[in-house]
């Protein structure tokens, strides 16, 4: 039996090798962008609602201002506070002008991460079956400029040896959650436990090239004995990297899936860890001048530093959790990063999404070392029983938060139909007097595993399907009023497998541009200029 088990790794094992090589020697992407093939579609490129949003007022700078990030540099989420709010006004369905590049000829290809060096160029964290990249790429063309790969998740051995897509889309290790730093550095911990900080620069001939410029072991506090090219039989515990986002002081933070939160000192190098035993860590962790925040599966902790770098404990929250998997989220905890507010009157909030009865429960605390009474101000059930799990943080201004459901959709191997995916948004405002939470409005919208934009422009931004007649997915960018939840405009993307969003995120550039990931590769949206015949 052993015998035959070893036959078919070495078997999983050439077809993979035979794959990353074809990729380094033939199938790598060109510098100039191959725009990804769809299915046929006969409907409207962009359907026009009579609604006009009204722009945002009253933003607290402290959201995306941090001493050690890029301006909303955040990565996934935007910024420090996870707040998924752009300062820059994003398209408003001007003659929406629309262009697509395929990033991998090989199986996938999204760019969950995508952000913007102080010069515009794009810097995206981009996925397929060889593995993760970083990648450089010229704005507007989406021309590729550079390229870093990194180390082979232990995940996707998993997936060979399981004969299985789902431990790839379940890990959000290896880089996902990287950010960029205020010298324009992409900061990550890659799947070989190295926290890593790589800029870039033109080399002798011009041409642009990544370089990493400094890189620490977490490995001597974070164990990683894990399936790998030379490891197909690990006895030992592995426990990768799953995010990492800096505190107001220029620490790095990190957290690993199962339960150690750590710090690196970039200066001495000094690392220190601690361990919260039994408990798993898959979103992300947030930052504010105070500490930062970072959710379990069981709880919410307020964090800082001591002295020696070792995480220690202000506050903890436990919250309703469930004992059996939603699906639509990667465990049985919070699907959700933290989401730090802060209203023009000082005061501060986190919020968080539960799962811990028939419906996901959008949580809020007052996020102060202390508080009279209850640090909870309100727990609002959000969506259908039994149809009801949200894996991506609410959106997040002032007093107003906005979360949606992604109950029903994995990845885009499994299939997005409308019959599986219930869909659903709302908006949900932290009373005055902080007795409570109040539900604004719902929306009806399908738009699963995007993780939503606000834009000071007064829209939020989604991505949507609508099932057609052939039983192809036709693919829209959609764009709400943050008011009312009523539909603004939604544009045309493609149709098709290819351009399903797979977890993918929009980001606003500076020029109003808006860059999506999706299943094959990148997506940039843009009002046309006036002299390009905008109406």
């Amino acid at each position: 039996m052993k015998r035959f088990l070893r036959i078919g790794i070495v078997f999983l094992v050439a077809v993979f090798a035979l794959a990353v090589v074809l990729f380094q020697w033939g199938l790598r992407p060109a510098r100039e962008a191959v725009p990804i093939a769809g299915e046929p579609y006969s409907g409207e490129n962009i359907v026009r609602f009579p609604v006009t949003p009204r722009p945002l007022t009253g933003f607290a700078a402290q959201q995306i201002l941090h001493p050690f990030m890029a301006f909303e540099g955040g990565g996934l989420h935007g910024n420090a506070y996870n707040s998924d709010v752009h300062v820059t006004g994003g398209p408003l369905g001007r003659n929406l002008q629309v262009k697509t590049r395929q990033v991998s000829p090989l199986p996938g290809g999204v760019c969950p991460t995508i952000t913007f060096t102080k010069d515009g160029l794009i810097v995206a964290m981009c996925a397929s079956f060889s593995g993760f990249e970083i990648n450089l790429f010229e704005p507007r063309t989406l021309d590729l400029l550079a390229t870093h790969e990194l180390a082979t998740r232990p995940s996707t051995y998993e997936a060979l040896m399981q004969w299985n897509l789902d431990p790839i889309f379940l890990d959000t290790s290896g880089g996902s959650y990287f950010y960029l730093d205020d010298h324009d550095r992409a900061v990550l911990t890659d799947a070989e436990q190295r926290l890593q900080r790589i800029a870039h620069r033109r080399n002798a001939d011009g041409e642009w090239e990544f370089h990493v410029t400094d890189s620490w072991d977490i490995e001597p506090h974070a164990p990683h004995d894990c399936l790998g090219i030379d490891n197909w039989f690990p006895r030992g515990e592995c426990d990768p990297v799953t995010s990492v986002m800096p505190d107001y002081d220029g620490r790095i933070w990190w957290v690993t899936r199962f339960g150690r939160v750590g710090t690196v000192d970039p200066h001495t190098g000094t690392i220190g860890a601690h361990r919260f035993a039994g408990e798993e860590i898959q979103n992300s962790l947030s930052a504010d001048a105070d500490g930062m925040y970072v959710i379990t599966d069981y709880a919410l902790y307020h964090m800082v530093a001591g002295s020696d770098g070792v995480p220690r404990t202000i506050w903890r929250e436990a919250y309703l959790r469930s004992d059996e998997y939603r699906y639509g989220n990667i465990n049985n905890g919070s699907g959700s990063t933290p989401t730090l507010l802060d209203d023009d009157r000082g005061r501060k909030y986190v919020a968080i999404t539960d799962v811990g009865d028939d419906h996901t429960g959008l949580v809020v605390y007052r996020r102060e070392a202390d508080v009279d009474g209850t640090r909870q101000i309100c727990r609002v059930p959000l969506f259908g029983a039994d149809a009801s799990a949200v894996e991506i943080s609410p959106i997040g201004w002032g007093r107003s938060l906005v979360a949606k459901n992604d109950s029903g959709y994995r990845s885009a191997f499994h299939g997005t139909s409308e019959a599986a995916i219930a869909g659903g948004i709302a908006r949900v405002d932290i009373r005055a007097d902080d007795s409570g939470c109040d539900v604004v409005w719902t929306a009806p919208e399908r738009v699963p595993a995007v993780v939503g934009k606000l834009s000071t422009n007064g829209l939020l931004y989604y991505y949507t399907f609508e099932q057609q007649p052939d039983g192809e997915n036709a693919w829209y960018f959609i764009a709400l009023d943050f008011a009312t939840g009523k539909p603004v405009y939604k544009q045309f993307v493609g149709a098709g497998q290819a351009f399903d969003i797979n977890w993918g995120s929009p980001a606003i550039a500076k020029d109003g541009t808006v860059y999506l990931g999706i299943f094959k590769g990148l997506v940039a949206l843009a009002d046309a200029l006036p002299d390009a015949g905008a109406d």
